[in-house]
């Protein structure tokens, strides 16, 4: 487990069940304090499942395990994001050939970023949410793809892209969440949250963005 900062004893324990560093820089971002895990859930890209089912039985499953295995956090933030493109769903890459593969699909085209996100109490409570992004990307020809898949960053990324990254210089237009398409909907998180009887800014310590600042 990734400790990333103590906690004040009158907040809840937070812990993000994924070793996604994209997810950590968000809620680290939102100024939260938190841990991090592997749960080692094995993802399964079971093409029979809708995108929507799919993500949501893969957080919950992470979101289980984190509870089992780390029972002295108060909270569990569990994700999980694949893209959706003509009824077909892109995972994470593994090598470069299936990055480019990838990228071939969605050139030129509008893809769906799904994530399902489940946020867990040790007392059983537990909100379940649902987000979608459309993503149209530009035409792209085989030696932008290349020198993409080169700088290596669509590695272990959904879709093989990262919009964090040089992988804006892919993207035409976004429809909705940007930080869904980086793998964590904030706005649904704090909705979620809330869901749970939970203000998100109240696990924020005071000043504790100031360092963000120019």
């Amino acid at each position: 487990m990734t400790t990333r900062n103590s906690q004040p004893e009158d907040q809840p324990r937070i812990l993000l069940a994924s070793a996604s560093p994209e997810r950590r820089r968000i809620l680290e971002g939102l100024g939260l304090r938190f841990d991090a895990v592997a749960t080692g859930v094995k993802e399964e890209n079971d093409a029979a499942l809708p995108a929507r089912e799919l993500v949501a039985r893969h957080a919950a499953a992470k979101a289980d395990a984190a509870l089992e295995q780390h029972p002295d956090h108060d909270l569990v933030i569990a994700c999980d994001t694949v893209a959706e493109c003509d009824g077909t769903i892109l995972g994470s890459p593994r090598t470069d050939d299936e990055a480019r593969e990838m990228l071939r699909t969605l050139a030129g085209k509008t893809h769906t970023i799904v994530s399902g996100l489940v946020i867990a109490g040790k007392s059983g409570q537990r909100a379940n949410r649902i987000a979608e992004t459309d993503v149209t990307f530009r035409a792209l020809d085989d030696e932008t793809i290349d020198a993409y898949v080169r700088s290596g960053e669509p590695l272990h990324k959904a879709g093989a892209y990262g919009i964090q990254g040089l992988g804006a210089l892919l993207v035409e237009r976004v429809d909705g969440s940007h930080t869904n398409v980086q793998g964590l909907p904030v706005e649904v998180l704090a909705d979620s949250l809330a869901e749970l009887g939970v203000d998100l800014f109240d696990l924020v310590p005071p000043g504790s963005l100031r360092a963000n600042r120019p």
